[in-house]
């Protein structure tokens, strides 16, 4: 039975029957969008209405239109889409934010008889979506001050003596992880791996999951990051971060770190030229989609359908997702 098929097949939910979720994932510029809206347009074509729900951690921003590739009017294909520019760029949308709103579109989605079909290449948040999250208690202030004023290499020393089985599982140089595994185990006294057995709040027993991972070939893929970034930057992107500078936001902020902002605002500032900012975008966006092609290869569950192709293009993709097994 195809996907098109498996999505549309009928369910009772009073016999015990779990909705449908199509899920698409696939790194950045791999063509995800597109093959959502294919996939929810031939859903219609059968009858059955369908919505696409947004699982881009840069999409969710409403100060990100150009930046994150958020789909325009024209590339909805007629479909409606949830959860896109749903958050301001003031606010972060951390992962559980985002899996307890996702979580509640996709019941809202099957409420109304519509198939949800999931995009995005977030990891994190498709994780934590379907397994749930680990319960921490919320980390002392003056622990995480402590713990972040540390230099990574003091930090990681300590985590060895405080959470050896995390540390064996982290980089030393991974200044972001590091901290929070040890502000973590001195604010709660346990581990991360302690919390992370006791996850709750995950709808993947819920649902009737059909995913589908993109892994184009990754010449192609860099080839399209290259392109993309320099059609954000005919498309307004510039003035996206001035617009986002003029709000004076907290640097920190997750919408002033994404991919395009800090390479531009230095541009703005007068600190290296358009050209060189574009370079810079591009390159980190060829890095950002190496990390999720990596992740999407290994780290989801094996029986989730891989569709890796060398003569990678949207109407091959669409066709291999329309038919393969559901």
């Amino acid at each position: 039975m195809s996907t098109a098929n498996s999505l549309d097949a009928p369910y009772d939910i009073s016999a015990g029957d779990r909705p449908p979720l199509a899920l698409i994932a696939g790194p950045t510029a791999s063509g995800k969008s597109d093959c959502a809206v294919a996939l929810a347009q031939e859903l219609e074509r059968r009858g059955r209405r369908a919505v696409v729900v947004n699982a881009d951690s840069s999409q969710v921003y409403a100060d990100l239109t150009v930046l994150s590739a958020r789909p325009t009017e024209a590339d909805m294909g007629g479909i409606e889409h949830r959860l896109f520019g749903a958050w301001d760029g003031a606010q972060s949308c951390s992962a559980a934010d985002w899996a307890r709103a996702a979580a509640g579109t996709i019941a809202q989605v099957h409420a109304e008889g519509a198939v949800p079909i999931l995009v995005g290449g977030t990891g994190l948040y498709i994780r934590t979506m379907l397994d749930g999250i680990a319960p921490i208690p919320a980390i002392d202030p003056d622990i995480r001050e402590a713990v972040r004023a540390l230099p990574v290499a003091e930090a990681y020393a300590a985590l060895l003596v405080e959470d050896p089985e995390r540390a064996a599982r982290l980089s030393p140089a991974d200044t972001t992880r590091v901290a929070r595994a040890l502000e973590v185990v001195r604010s709660t006294g346990h581990g991360l791996t302690h919390w992370q057995t006791q996850t709750e709040g995950g709808i993947g027993h819920a649902v009737a999951l059909h995913p589908a991972i993109l892994l184009p070939e990754r010449q192609w893929l860099y080839a399209r990051c290259d392109l993309r970034f320099e059609r954000m930057v005919e498309r307004g992107a510039l003035a996206e971060v001035e617009a986002l500078l003029a709000r004076d936001l907290d640097p920190a902020l997750a919408v002033m770190r994404a991919i395009g902002v800090p390479e531009l605002t230095g541009v703005i500032k007068g600190e290296w030229t358009l050209q060189t900012a574009i370079e810079r975008g591009s390159q980190a966006t060829r890095n950002y989609a190496k990390r999720q092609f990596t992740w999407l290869r290994h780290q989801p569950p094996a029986d989730w359908h891989r569709l890796q192709c060398e003569n990678y293009n949207s109407n091959a993709i669409n066709d291999i997702l329309l038919r393969f097994p559901g």
